[in-house]
């Protein structure tokens, strides 16, 4: 299958990835050209503003959470746009471990035959950005990097001394970026802010994108873009009739989700409805919760004013409606979120207490399960990711955990996936489609319809 497609890499995080890919977007939509983008790894922010920017919901790519065939087929199923534009991971090799490019941007990058442009980033350097660029293009046999793109250039004179150096590499350059302080996305503890927290950044990011567009050469980006090897085919898969109805937290607190994940519960018979936690006072009817990750801290004065909206969740959780929460949704579970030098009250279906910590927790996670739960029998195994800066005091020592982890850090002990009634709720984050973890989730929905 002939798919148009471009990676686009840097050396590190923070060279402006981000803001490179979604300027490549704008300008090729201006172009004319529709665009699907993608974002490698278990990343949930960056993603929102590529689909900001393109119109199109951005999936994740991810070969730990995925396997190398569900990377080709999502990225195939998802590719019917003109140019599918792919952004990459912190470091172009960096990925599971300091030994192999596993889950890399290089390594996916690989998988799906696309060509590479590196964002190099110039300031602080001149001549010395062509021994960063050797570097990469030479560190593994086939580095894809078929251009370069080089950012926070301070002058003209600047631009030349970098120009002059790279030369010799005979790697096209095709983009010049200045240095400008007004290019620079807001960030915070996760990464950047997640674009439904603000109505105005939105318009910040066209705004920036149309800039930095006016100094990359897209014409022949595009047209790199289009000479790429066919992939396989992939069969669609067919969605069963509908027999159930899962709602799903949707608003400026909880919006951590791959599409992926509510395309596979639709598929298995589950229609879904999104409700917002902050602004509407009750449940809308359904059979099943899916309350996934966010910010819950950032918003906590404003979840803890919607008692209404609190209890609705904790009767349905003591009516055993199933439900399913990860990271910021098993926050909003416990009892309460310490966030600065405030205690916010929160549902309460656990009994436990959330503090935010300094320390980061970033892992990807692997684990058995050992107790019946919501998604799976006991003994079955699961792969995923954690990523928080947030810490689960448990309060009883009856608590109950459905995961045993080997891999990750998890609630409590290599712990995770607290269990009450019909509710799982943990750390972890799952890419439904590895397993049967959503057919599971909406036979259990259409279980609790039946009563």
């Amino acid at each position: 299958m002939k798919i148009p497609r471009i990676v686009i890499a840097s050396t590190t995080s923070g060279i402006g990835k981000t803001s490179t890919t979604t300027a490549l977007v704008y300008a090729m939509k201006k172009c004319g050209y529709t665009v699907q983008p993608f974002k490698v790894g278990p990343d949930y922010i960056d993603p929102s503003y590529l689909s900001a920017i393109s119109g199109n919901d951005a999936r994740n790519l991810d070969v730990w959470l995925m396997g190398k065939n569900g990377v080709i087929k999502s990225f195939v199923k998802s590719s019917k746009s003109s140019i599918s534009v792919i952004e990459g991971v912190m470091g172009f090799y960096d990925g599971f471990s300091g030994k192999s490019n596993f889950a890399s941007t290089h390594h996916v990058a690989s998988i799906l035959k696309s060509p590479v442009i590196l964002v190099l980033d110039a300031s602080k350097t001149s001549r010395s950005i062509a021994a960063t660029a050797l570097g990469y293009t030479k560190f593994h046999r086939s580095s894809n990097i078929i251009g370069l793109i080089i950012n926070k250039v301070g002058s003209k004179k600047h631009e030349l001394l970098c120009r002059q150096a790279l030369e010799k590499l005979k790697i096209p350059i095709l983009g010049v970026i200045p240095k400008n302080s007004n290019f620079i996305l807001e960030s915070r503890h996760l990464g950047l802010i997640p674009i439904l927290e603000q109505n105005s950044l939105k318009k910040r990011l066209e705004k920036i994108s149309k800039e930095i567009a006016e100094h990359i050469d897209i014409k022949k980006i595009i047209e790199i873009s289009k000479k790429t090897e066919e992939l396989p085919k992939t069969n669609p898969t067919q969605s069963k009739k509908v027999k159930t109805t899962i709602c799903v937290a949707l608003d400026k607190s909880f919006n951590f989700y791959y599409h992926d994940n509510l395309d596979a519960l639709k598929r298995e018979g589950a229609k879904i409805k999104f409700f917002s936690p902050i602004y509407d006072s009750k449940l809308p009817m359904c059979d099943g919760l899916y309350i996934g990750g966010g910010f819950p801290e950032i918003l906590s004065e404003s979840l803890e004013k919607n008692q209404k909206m609190k209890k609705s969740i904790k009767n349905a959780a003591e009516n055993n409606i199933p439900i399913y929460a990860e990271c910021g949704g098993l926050m909003y579970l416990t009892r309460s979120i310490s966030y600065g030098n405030k205690k916010h009250q929160m549902v309460g279906l656990f009994d436990a207490e959330t503090r935010m910590d300094k320390k980061m927790k970033l892992n990807y996670t692997k684990g058995k399960i050992s107790s019946n739960c919501l998604i799976s029998p006991k003994s079955n195994t699961l792969q995923g990711h954690e990523f928080h800066y947030s810490e689960i005091d448990i309060l009883s020592r009856d608590s109950k955990f459905a995961y045993a982890l080997t891999i990750g850090e998890g609630i409590k002990n290599k712990q995770d996936g607290l269990m009450e009634y019909n509710t799982l709720a943990s750390y972890m984050h799952l890419y439904f489609d590895r397993s049967k973890h959503a057919k599971n989730f909406v036979q259990n929905c259409i279980k609790f319809s039946k009563r």
